[in-house]
């Protein structure tokens, strides 16, 4: 469909209209949900002295490739080396996808599958990158890095869901576990709303998203620091950054801490 519009979003009844094979088309409802992803209309139409909206951009992004090879492992592989950040991670047991932390001049058709392969097992650990079965890529693609979230998550009838309100760097596997989180508490309600007449929860709607969607936030953030190489790093920040890791392998709190977060903080 083209030229999606939500209308009325502060009226007792909302509307959505759109066009659709040359024809115009007018959906009313009590509610909009915008779960239209980070260059929807949804967030457009909050007007921008209503708007708020925080993003720190990172000065790296992730080239991956999809290639049609059994994983490396079974679990993921996180690797922070002096060249740059990797990742191993499995899509099925005959597909993987690949990550490496390039510069964000670099453009996906500047890597060869060779020049890609070879830099992955440079940062990998010797025995995984002896294992790890390499093939020509079926997708190739490099994703910028960003923090990203808009506040708040409701204006009248409209809803924030997902990638409309908050973008979290990949390195915390948080995105969809944010958007799912939305979901349960619009899902909640609106049971409330319409089977117990009590609109509490889809009043508290923003307040509750954004408190824990600024928890994943945080642990992204962290888990990026944690494992990148900074273009403008100090030998100070090295340091730092070796003693997190430190710490981190040898604390059983702060493993859980970790795993927690990584697994996803409670609704």
């Amino acid at each position: 469909v083209q030229n999606v519009q939500p209308h009325a979003l502060k009226d007792a009844r909302a509307y959505v209209t759109w066009e659709q094979d040359g024809a115009a088309h007018r959906a009313d409802c009590d509610f909009i949900v915008g779960a239209d992803g980070f260059h929807g209309v949804s967030r457009k139409s909050i007007p921008a002295e209503v708007l708020k909206e925080y993003e720190k951009v990172y000065p790296f992004g992730w080239l991956g490739v999809l290639s049609e090879t059994p994983p490396v492992a079974q679990e993921l592989i996180y690797a922070r080396h002096e060249r740059g950040f990797a990742l191993c991670s499995l899509r099925s047991r005959v597909l993987s996808r690949y990550y490496i932390q390039v510069p964000l001049t670099d453009r996906a058709e500047d890597w060869s599958d060779a020049a890609f392969w070879t830099e992955l097992k440079r940062r990998l650990p010797e025995q995984v990158a002896g294992q790890l079965e390499t093939g020509p890529s079926i997708e190739k693609s490099i994703a910028p890095l960003r923090s990203f979230v808009a506040e708040p998550m409701r204006y009248g009838n409209l809803f924030l869901a997902g990638d409309a309100a908050h973008i979290v760097p990949p390195t915390g596997a948080k995105g969809l576990n944010s958007a799912a989180s939305d979901i349960y508490y619009l899902y909640h309600g609106f049971l409330g709303h319409y089977l117990q007449g009590d609109s509490t929860a889809l009043d508290r709607y923003s307040e509750q998203a954004l408190a824990r969607v600024w928890k994943a936030e945080r642990f992204s953030w962290w888990m990026t620091n944690l494992l990148h190489r900074f273009p403008q790093g100090t030998e100070t920040d090295l340091r730092l950054q070796r003693a997190d890791l430190d710490y981190l392998f040898s604390s059983e709190a702060a493993q859980a801490s970790l795993a927690e977060n990584y697994v996803g903080l409670p609704y």
